[in-house]
């Protein structure tokens, strides 16, 4: 797997991992985020890389530091 879609993969599925611990759904997320759930979504399944301001404002929503959730994305496994 190419490194830019391995780290695109691992910061959707933080997200995601963030998210369900805070037992919030994509369209809470998004809407606290001011993004589009689907966007969320594309996020979580790897599907769009997450611009940085994007990555702020998900990490905002998420009321968890931004270092922070690409620590976990970079403590998780490729599946």
């Amino acid at each position: 797997m190419q490194t830019a879609h391995r780290i695109t993969k691992r910061f959707g599925l933080a997200v995601r991992q963030v998210r369900c611990e805070r037992g919030i759904s994509q369209e809470e997320l998004g809407f606290r985020a001011g993004l589009h759930r689907t966007y969320i979504g594309d996020i979580e399944c790897g599907r769009r890389n997450a611009t940085l301001l994007s990555a702020q404002r998900i990490a905002d929503a998420l009321q968890i530091p931004l270092s922070e959730l690409i620590r976990i994305a970079e403590s998780l496994q490729d599946e």
